[in-house]
């Protein structure tokens, strides 16, 4: 099921990266496996309760851990064919909304609709609209507001120089709220409002410092034509993109991976404590590692047409309109998560892709491929609820159990 989060979703978060060109296909593979690693074992370690008994009640499996277990396999399968289905018609869907629909179906087969947490799923339901309307606000503001201080403007040489510094240091504040803040709370330190400023602000500062000197490495052909400073200008969104690809692959890395294999650490817990679900059971490291191998090998094997329906078929991306889209869809993922409101990086993102071809017009957009997108992420959720079902019942015809 993890190699297809990694052929879909995490194909999806470097679909703007690899798409645009912003970054070698090499450097693409390096920051996937580096920040894919490091958010699932430094941001990753604990399940969240919204899988373990969020979406249903699972008390009411007490005295019944073999109906549980099952279920938890069921919805395992459920997910894994959903999750290879659309990545091989290359439709970006979300792993959450797969493993919420796949529970939801599973809950309400087994133990009856009151046993479903519908105010949960409503807020889940919620996010699936919120935070891609809100990216693709963000992102159409953010690529507007680039092209007039910057490409639009008579000598976009000069303006790129005297902007990029705010970018990178923008850019530096959503690295430091994504990373260096949670993980610091998880080395026993808790900065208070003023630190976590102070914080901010040097970890900006430091990445803005960083931005700038990798940027005066690319060099610029002296009475350079007009196509050729552009070209120029590119290339330093390009290394702007490097580090936002950082970030959301972080963010992908310690939510999504711990989702997907939240299932399995539920079963884990199940069989290690006689039967008795653990809310706060830490995922054990094996079962970590397993999902992040096959999240990893599934980008590598199977992600291209992900990468392809986003990265190019939606608008055609340039690195400047990719770092929009990634940058507003990165913060939105800040401002949801900080809100408490469960949200799936995929849909951001495409939403932060739609707002950038809006912002260039209507016709920049393929609205076949968008309708066809959103189709996809309506459809998820029942299909998952339905697949669900149905491997249940086959595992009950297999096992005899209930």
């Amino acid at each position: 099921m993890t190699w297809g989060v990694g052929a879909n979703d995490l194909a999806n978060i470097m679909s703007t990266t690899m798409g645009s060109r912003a970054i070698t296909v090499r450097q693409a593979m390096i920051i996937a496996v580096v920040f894919e690693f490091a958010g699932a074992f430094l941001g990753g370690m604990h399940v969240t309760n919204t899988i373990r008994s969020g979406i249903i009640n699972t008390a009411l499996f007490a005295g019944h851990a073999e109906v549980l277990i099952y279920g938890m396999i069921a919805v395992l399968l459920a997910s894994m064919v959903w999750m290879l289905f659309a990545s091989y018609i290359g439709m970006p869907v979300s792993i959450t909304n797969a493993i919420v629909g796949a529970l939801v179906g599973f809950g309400a087969v087994v133990l009856g609709l009151h046993a479903v947490h519908w105010n949960t799923v409503g807020l889940i339901a919620l996010s699936w609209v919120c935070t891609p309307i809100a990216a693709g606000i963000g992102s159409y503001w953010l690529f507007t507001l680039v092209r007039r201080l910057i490409l639009a403007t008579r000598d976009p040489l000069q303006s790129s120089r005297r902007y990029m510094p705010l970018y990178f240091f923008m850019v530096g504040v959503v690295l430091s709220v994504m990373t260096v803040l949670r993980e610091i709370v998880r080395f026993g330190y808790h900065p208070d409002g003023l630190h976590q400023f102070l914080i901010i602000i040097a970890t900006s500062f430091i990445i803005a410092i960083i931005g700038m000197f990798l940027c005066s490495k690319i060099k610029l052909p002296e009475n350079a034509k007009r196509y050729q400073r552009y070209e120029y200008i590119e290339k330093k969104f390009g290394i702007l993109m490097a580090f936002t690809a950082c970030a959301m692959v972080f963010a992908h890395g310690s939510n999504d991976v711990a989702i997907a294999v939240g299932p399995v650490a539920a079963i884990y817990s199940i069989v290690m404590h006689n039967g008795s679900l653990l809310m706060r059971d830490p995922i054990p490291l094996w079962i970590m590692f397993m999902g992040c191998m096959g999240v990893v090998t599934g980008l590598f094997m199977y992600g291209r047409k992900v990468i392809a329906t986003v990265g190019r078929h939606i608008t055609s991306l340039t690195p400047s309109r990719a770092f929009a889209a990634t940058f507003a869809a990165a913060v939105a993922v800040i401002v949801s998560t900080s809100s408490g409101i469960p949200v799936s990086a995929t849909q951001t993102l495409v939403g932060g892709v739609f707002g950038v071809g809006l912002a260039r017009g209507i016709g920049a957009l393929n609205l076949n491929v968008i309708r066809n997108i959103f189709l996809s992420w309506f459809v998820t959720v029942p299909a998952a609820a339905m697949l669900a079902i149905l491997f249940f019942n086959i595992l009950q015809w297999m096992f005899h159990f209930l």
